[in-house]
């Protein structure tokens, strides 16, 4: 499957991605100071991409920004669980996925993803879907950060109906769950899949008000933090929290699934994790400090903007 195939728009949705990728490596690179180092590779069975990371920078830990184009005669397993229906056809995948982790422990971590997924056989309409979201994971827990993130997310979501925010917000919540710890990735933000709603054109928008949004969302979020002054206890917090970003990243991601499963680039799939990370066995915050807030305060499932 090539981009030349005239039955579906993938053009179009490329030329967006990879344009977005430009945008977001650009406004990260000019907060933190260092530009980010580009690796482009090919897949044995079809496809590339382009991975872009910024390691140890003066604000950005390691970042990663990954745009990808794959395709291939057979699906993935991880792809066809959910929908066996599809088993047979070929498929066509692109996206960009986004990964920030900050060095300063007061300054969140951030995801984002934006992707078409066009599955075809022969003499059958192809079956296509957007899919995509941001989350954000604090350490440290300020509301009006979080206040913030979901307002810039609900005002993406407004032009296409009022039950977007409110039913996306909801499977983000659901969907970065460590069901394992029973507990919350971080504060939720947006999560979507198998989105064809209104036909192509709105569908295609839809993503685009996602991914356009993120630097909206974020970029105040890390100006606002990222110069606090913090010590070894912060520290420590931040790279014990990390490890759940790890937990789930590596247990529950259908991103990194269907990556490995595909043959994709494993070092482009695992550039989201963390440069530095640690577990303790059986820690607990002390109760009603601010390591303990995050917990009772920020984690559990809430309507941010009553």
């Amino acid at each position: 499957m090539t981009d030349a195939n005239t039955a579906f728009p993938t053009q179009t949705v490329k030329d967006y991605l990879l344009k977005l990728q430009d945008r977001i490596c650009a406004e990260l690179a000019a907060v933190d100071g260092k530009a980010f180092v580009e690796d482009t590779w090919t897949r044995e069975g079809g496809g590339g991409g382009r991975t872009r990371v910024l390691e140890n920078g003066s604000v950005i830990e390691k970042g990663g920004v990954n745009f990808s184009h794959v395709y291939g005669d057979k699906l993935p397993p991880s792809a066809t669980a959910a929908r066996p229906e599809l088993a047979g056809r070929s498929f066509e995948a692109m996206g960009v996925s986004l990964v920030i982790h900050p060095e300063n422990p007061y300054a969140p971590t951030s995801h984002a993803n934006v992707r078409l997924f066009v599955a075809e056989k022969a003499g059958a309409e192809p079956v296509w879907w957007f899919g995509g979201g941001y989350d954000l994971t604090p350490y440290y827990g300020f509301e009006a950060d979080v206040v913030h993130w979901h307002n810039t997310a609900k005002k993406a979501c407004e032009p296409f109906g009022e039950e977007i925010y409110p039913r996306f917000k909801k499977w983000c919540d659901e969907y970065f769950y460590l069901k394992h710890r029973d507990e919350a990735r971080g504060v939720g933000g947006l999560f979507f899949d198998d989105f064809n709603e209104g036909g192509f054109d709105n569908a295609f928008a839809f993503m685009r008000a996602v991914g356009d949004s993120y630097l909206d969302a974020y970029l105040p979020i890390l100006e606002e933090r990222k110069d606090i002054e913090y010590g070894e206890r912060e520290r420590n917090f931040q790279l014990y929290r990390r490890g759940r970003y790890v937990e789930f990243n590596l247990v529950y991601d259908r991103g990194t699934l269907f990556g490995l499963q595909s043959g994709g680039r494993t070092e482009s799939i695992l550039m989201s994790l963390p440069s530095l990370v640690r577990w303790q066995y059986d820690w607990h915050p002390e109760p009603g400090s601010a390591e303990d807030r995050l917990y009772t305060e920020f984690l559990p499932h809430r309507d941010w903007l009553k």
